[in-house]
């Protein structure tokens, strides 16, 4: 039974090796002869950098331990910025920033540690270097100053992911900080990429900075027969009955102009979070309708007075003339 089963065995082991040395010599190539041009072109020599050949191979090295690297910083920053650092009692803009900078001090170590792999000293880069100062000298100048800038948004901070800014006639909160762009989505819920030079050299209002309680004014005219103490009565009272109204500090009502055809009113309220701000102005406006039809304080239309002056007319005299 053994000598049977070793029989067979034999029998397939001759049968599939001889297909294979008929492919081979079918096809007048070898695997040995593969492998040998495989490792042929795999150190096929680009180009030498300081007497140090550069290899197909070993560029494919270079980028694989880049790419190693790069996917290393990005699993990192979400580690430590959702899990890790989220333990601690750290706001949300310091968590983002101590991420994103880890980031790239893992991306810059994996760029050290890709040169020295392959052999390549970072003293001999110092010609391309130079040459690639004076390209950013000439044509690379928005690049680099985004690049700075963007490192300035992260170490000193004047923005934090989760502020509402107003950057160049936008409104919205920031939602990444990248090296060179920063990604804010506006009230309409839509992305808009932001150099980030424009943080760094134009003014920027930034609605929460520190702080994300917020002032809301809410101005209305009321007309001039109305009995001004009713009126300070239901605005406050406009301001009291709101949950979103803060109590600390007290809200206010002032009459802050004459206008042409009422008193220009101003409701001044507190809120805790300034992106909820247009939600509450339109809560106010509501009840301020509402308020003034129980207590009859009327909300005038614009008037203007329109005097007609009727002509003279003079008598006429014998020649027909006036």
């Amino acid at each position: 039974m053994l000598a049977c089963e070793l029989r067979c065995r034999l029998k397939w082991a001759a049968s599939y090796y001889g297909n294979i040395i008929l492919i081979e010599n079918r096809d007048g190539m070898t695997w040995e002869e593969i492998f040998s041009y495989i490792h042929d072109i795999l150190n096929f020599k680009l180009f030498t950098l300081n007497q140090i050949p550069i290899t197909v191979l070993s560029i494919l090295l270079f980028l694989l331990l880049l790419t190693g690297f790069s996917i290393l910083g990005v699993w990192v920053r979400k580690t430590l910025n959702r899990r890790l650092l989220k333990r601690f009692k750290i706001d949300a803009g310091t968590r983002y920033t101590l991420s994103r900078v880890t980031q790239y001090l893992i991306i810059s170590i994996g760029v050290l540690i890709s040169f020295d792999f392959v052999g390549i000293d970072l003293s001999s880069l110092t010609v391309i270097f130079g040459l690639l100062s004076v390209g950013i000298g000439f044509g690379l100048q928005n690049v680099t100053a985004n690049f700075i800038s963007g490192l300035i948004i992260l170490f000193e901070r004047p923005i934090s992911v989760g502020d509402r800014v107003m950057v160049s006639d936008i409104e919205g909160d920031i939602i990444e900080i990248n090296i060179r762009s920063t990604m804010v989505r506006t009230v309409n819920n839509i992305s808009i990429i932001v150099p980030n030079s424009e943080f760094v050299s134009k003014d920027v209002i930034n609605y929460s900075h520190g702080d994300t309680t917020y002032r809301l004014d809410v101005n209305v005219g009321v007309a001039y027969g109305s009995d001004l103490d009713t009126v300070l009565k239901a605005l406050q009272e406009v301001a009291d009955q709101n949950k979103s109204v803060m109590q600390k500090p007290k809200p206010e009502v002032h009459l802050i102009e004459f206008g042409d055809s009422s008193w220009n009113m101003q409701l001044r309220a507190w809120i805790p979070d300034v992106k909820r701000y247009p939600r509450i102005r339109n809560e106010l406006n509501q009840s301020i309708v509402r308020t003034f039809r129980k207590y009859d304080v009327e909300i005038p239309f614009p008037q203007r007075d329109l005097h007609v002056r009727s002509s003279v007319k003079l008598p006429v005299g014998d020649d027909g003339k006036e």
